[in-house]
Order: structure tokens, then sequence, then C-alpha cells
């Protein structure tokens, strides 16, 4: 599969570091431009290249945003449209600015990305700290992988999400559709910036 990563923050570089090391085509990209990638380029080394968002977004055959929430409608729209996209983002009103709908809930950040960008939108690896993802990844078979969350509309989509998830290393739990299931493991929940297992992440999930 061919990976397009927006962002190259601690989240994004991670992922990117995670996936060409098991052979995944990856293309990566920041807001600073390509040439600003070179040594992350040379520290992750692989079947990894450094574009532009734009690129990122129509060579990926799923793309993953990490990118402030706040700057979500930089994003470009066409190429994602339809698209399995995995956001990875968070609403922190301190940094990104208040939003109404969001500070009311009446909807959720995941709602409003999909919406922008018309793809199908799964929401995975915002509830897991950076470095737990870097260093806690675990082999195929083991019994104490660490759970990820995830939440989408479209269930060939969340499947091929928890399908990335389980090659890096980690366990896959459903939370149910974007908004419902989104607030489970969003900012706030029992479940954010926790380390458990997918039975204890899916009783926390399941009593929310």
């Amino acid at each position: 599969m061919r990976i397009g990563i927006i962002g190259a923050g601690r989240i994004g570089s991670t992922l990117a570091r995670h996936f060409a090391a098991i052979g995944y085509d990856v293309a990566i990209a920041n807001s600073r431009g390509p040439d600003t990638l070179a040594d992350l380029m040379g520290d992750i080394g692989g079947p990894i290249r450094a574009v532009t968002a734009e690129e990122a977004a129509r060579f990926g055959e799923a793309v993953v945003v990490s990118i402030p929430y706040g700057r979500y409608q930089e994003l470009p729209t066409e190429p994602l449209r339809g698209k399995v996209v995995i956001d990875t983002c968070n609403y922190y009103p301190e940094r990104d600015g208040h939003d109404p709908e969001l500070d009311g809930d009446a909807t959720t950040s995941s709602e409003k990305i999909q919406a922008h960008t018309g793809a199908n939108l799964v929401k995975a690896f915002n509830a897991i700290y950076w470095e737990n993802l870097r260093d806690h990844a675990r082999p195929q078979g083991a019994t104490d992988r660490v759970a990820i969350p995830l939440s989408g509309n479209d269930e060939e989509a969340k499947a091929a999400v928890a399908g990335l998830i389980r090659d890096i290393g980690f366990a896959a739990v459903d939370a149910g559709h974007l908004g419902e299931g989104g607030r489970k493991h969003q900012p706030g929940s029992r479940v954010y910036a926790t380390e458990m297992s997918s039975a204890e992440t899916s009783a926390l999930l399941h009593v929310a």
C-alpha cells in the first residue's frame, strides 16, 4: 500500500518511520516544503520521499492527516475525496483557537475534517503519546500489544486502518461511528493518553 502523510510532526514522522520499516511506500509532507525534510529522510531511510501536501494526498492509497486541527481547512480536498484518510488530529482550543461548534459539542473535529475533505475518514492514533507509538510496538502474536482506538463511518475504511495498526505492532479497537465513537477517544475521554490492552480499552469504550 502507498501511504501519504500530511504533517511531519511527532505522530506523522513516527508513523512514517513505522510504515517505511515494514516496506510500505511513504510520501510525507510538511507545511514548509520538501527541502526542509532532508534530515528526516536521511534518518528514516527506506521507501520514503519528501513531497508537497498535494502530492502526498495524491500519492497515498491511504493518507494520514497529522496537522494542528486549526489548520484543517488548508488540506487539499480534491485528491482526498473518497480516499481512506486517517485523522490523528485533536482539538486544543488554546492552540487552535476556539471553535464554537466543538466547544458546544455539536459535532467533533473529525466530522468537520471529513465534511471538508469528502474522505472516508477514520480517526486513529490521536489518543496515544507519540513516545509510546515510537517505542511500544510489539511483534505479531504478542499478547501485550498496546491498543489503538479507531472510529469511522465506513466499515471498509476502518478495516483497512485496523490492518495498518496491526501491521506496525499495535492492537486495533473499534470505538464505533465517527461522531459517537470519536468522542470516546478524543481529549478528555477515559482512554485518551492511556496505554492499555485491547480488552481494557474495549471495556472503557463500552462504558463510555
